[in-house]
């Protein structure tokens, strides 16, 4: 990809081999057309989302069990887009979801290099009103909570995109900010059991929970 370098890395999940086009580190920047400041990320945030996080292994890993049959499906910050290529597979109906400029490509090539069908993909900030998003019966994302204002939009944008019955899985790192999303969840009226990450049976991350929202209509 243009003013980045980027490396190719197989991943195992679920039993399958997934390869991902991701940077090749956490240091680099370049933006020529000014397409950070327009979407409001910082220089030291913006090589985030082409890294591998150990909460986003963990809500892949989780995919490969889920019942998705009749599902319709939204990742939040889906970044590299392992967690919608693992549905994708499974040809669930999944909508991958962000608002970094470069996620598209990066997912678009994450596909290709899977021999996957395209995955739908949205542009979809947090704080904005996107009324052709519609609404989903499970939300799914991994490390979205690092930074103060995300618990309150992250949970408003979830109450817009959210079915009256619904389901939200958070894989949260352990950054902070885990207990005040799940205090607006549950005003929503969502009931919350959380558990350590796994993958492969194995905890891989001592802080990371597993958050899992559920609400009935009503």
């Amino acid at each position: 990809m243009s003013g980045y370098n980027v490396e190719i890395v197989t991943i195992r999940i679920g039993g399958d081999d997934y390869r991902l086009r991701k940077l090749s580190d956490r240091q680099q920047f370049f933006d020529p057309d000014g397409a950070a400041e327009r979407a409001g990320i910082s220089s030291a945030t913006w090589p985030l989302f082409g890294m591998i996080w150990p909460a986003g292994l963990a809500l892949a890993e989780e995919m490969t069990q889920l019942a998705v049959a009749g599902c319709r499906i939204l990742e939040v910050g889906c970044g590299l887009g392992l967690t919608s290529l693992v549905l994708r597979k499974r040809d669930a109906d999944i909508t991958a979801s962000d608002n970094h400029p470069l996620t598209e490509e990066f997912l678009r090539q994450n596909a290709q290099l899977n021999q996957l069908p395209p995955v739908r993909y949205r542009d979809a900030p947090w704080a904005a009103t996107n009324l052709e998003l519609g609404q989903f019966d499970l939300i799914v994302g991994s490390d979205v909570l690092y930074e103060r204002d995300h618990p309150a939009l992250l949970a408003d944008f979830i109450e817009r995109h959210a079915m009256p019955a619904a389901r939200v899985l958070i894989a949260d790192a352990g950054r902070g900010y885990r207990g005040q999303f799940s205090k607006r969840l549950a005003a929503q009226g969502y009931t919350k059991s959380e558990r350590p990450f796994l993958a492969d049976g194995r905890r891989i991350e001592s802080k990371g929970r597993l958050l899992d929202f559920s609400r009935s209509p009503g």
